[in-house]
């Protein structure tokens, strides 16, 4: 086992397939001293460093700190899943806020896509991308929603790339008779969240922005015209600062941490299936409809990568193998048995409306988070529309802004309690 191997995050339990897959990651320093520039960057996921590197290319000067390595979080540890459009399907984004700014956050999203396969490319980041998406229905009352779904996404929102599949195409390109119906994704897919990450980094520190890993912020404050960011070895002082925590916000800012909620979600990956394999031979991701989704697809060497929530109780990978395992079976029977050879969890970040949180929570200073399992496309998206909006490029982030995100109720000390008791009885609802 490499020393990369052996490295286990102090935020999140389990080695992932993806460390133990990226290859070479690169070391940064721990901050030791005192800075000052124009944009201070509290987090090293998408988004902080995407705004990093764009706020250095332009020729700001930028500091970001990241608490643990980059990756750490849930960045480097997610189901890698791009998806297409917000986390709300755009027909129900329409009933709340109405056609022309549900369009407008799905043309964005699509922008979004976009953006991170061409940064990829022009990085020269392998980030292993497989195209294809399935959404699938775990309940036959769902048909016609899923039939509208892809009809409404042709026909008003000009997106060609979705199709309904009825219960036998289904059962056929998911390898299972688990699920009644679906609607596949042609346009989008899913890739190896980490090697972006690492390429992301990479590229943010050579465009001249100063990252730095292992360090934590301990406060944050605004006055005078600067906004101050004390760490454990130095002090930050800055015109603007991002706070891009997203799930790992903690107590560092409290206005941020009553809009924004971390929960635990778990992946296991197996032994390569095999090329006989039935499992999703056409590789493509799948996303249930379930609330408390599960997620999975096949890697390019043929594991099955499953990811879900209904594990309350693990906190070490033989524990999160178990209850991954369960879930495996379920869907697929002839895999009770496979061998899960890295199982492993962290914290993603969710809000009330499952839209993300784009907020000036003091003078100077933007917090955004909150992207609720839909991270990954716009997580990179969000920080450089960031960039662009510190820069006076685009004006883009608005539509974020513009969403109404309410505070979960109950306050700091009965978020955790109430979230447990809320998606514990959504996922009893969902197994009928």
């Amino acid at each position: 086992m490499t020393s990369e191997q052996k490295w286990q995050s102090p935020i999140a339990p389990g080695i992932s397939w993806y460390q133990a897959t990226v290859g070479e990651r690169p070391t940064y320093p721990e901050l030791d001293g005192s800075k000052t520039c124009d944009v201070a960057i509290i987090g090293g996921g998408y988004t902080g460093l995407q705004a990093a590197y764009h706020l250095a290319k332009a020729g700001v000067s930028v500091v970001l700190i990241e608490v643990c390595r980059f990756g750490d979080g849930a960045s480097g540890r997610n189901g890698g899943q791009l998806g297409t459009g917000q986390r709300s399907w755009p027909e129900e984004l329409e009933e709340e806020i109405g056609f022309e700014r549900s369009k407008a956050l799905f043309d964005l999203a699509e922008d979004a896509k976009k953006h991170l396969l061409d940064f990829a490319t022009e990085h020269q980041i392998d980030i292993d991308f497989m195209p294809g998406q399935m959404n699938v229905a775990h309940k036959a009352s769902y048909e016609k929603d899923f039939r509208a779904n892809a009809e409404i996404a042709a026909s008003r929102y000009g997106y060609p790339h979705a199709t309904f599949m009825d219960r036998a195409e289904t059962q056929e390109r998911l390898g299972s008779t688990r699920f009644f119906c679906g609607v596949r994704d042609t346009g989008t897919g899913h890739i190896h969240p980490l090697k972006l990450l690492v390429g992301l980094a990479r590229a943010a520190a050579a465009s001249g922005a100063q990252v730095f890993e292992m360090t934590k912020a301990t406060a944050i404050r605004q006055g005078g015209g600067k906004v101050t960011i004390d760490t454990p070895r130095g002090r930050i002082t800055a015109d603007k600062a991002l706070i891009a925590c997203n799930g790992y916000i903690e107590n560092l800012e409290p206005i941020t941490a009553s809009h924004v909620m971390p929960i635990r979600s778990f992946i296991g990956a197996t032994v390569p299936l095999g090329e006989t394999s039935t499992v999703i031979p056409g590789g493509e991701a799948v996303a249930d409809s379930r609330f408390v989704v599960r997620y999975f697809r096949k890697s390019k060497d043929g594991r099955l990568l499953f990811g879900g929530r209904e594990a309350y109780t693990a906190d070490n990978p033989r524990d999160i193998s178990e209850h991954i395992g369960r879930q495996i079976a379920e869907i697929y029977p002839e895999l009770g048995n496979v061998e899960i050879t890295h199982a492993w969890g962290g914290s993603v970040a969710i809000t009330m409306p499952r839209q993300p949180f784009v907020r000036e929570v003091m003078p100077g200073v933007t917090s955004i988070g909150g992207y609720s399992g839909h991270g990954v496309m716009l997580a990179n998206y969000c920080g450089r529309l960031y960039a662009e909006t510190v820069i006076g490029k685009s004006g883009d982030l608005e539509l974020f802004k513009a969403l109404k995100i309410p505070a979960f109720p109950g306050g700091r000390a009965m978020r955790a309690p109430l979230l447990f008791l809320a998606l514990s009885w959504f996922a009893l609802r969902d197994k009928f």
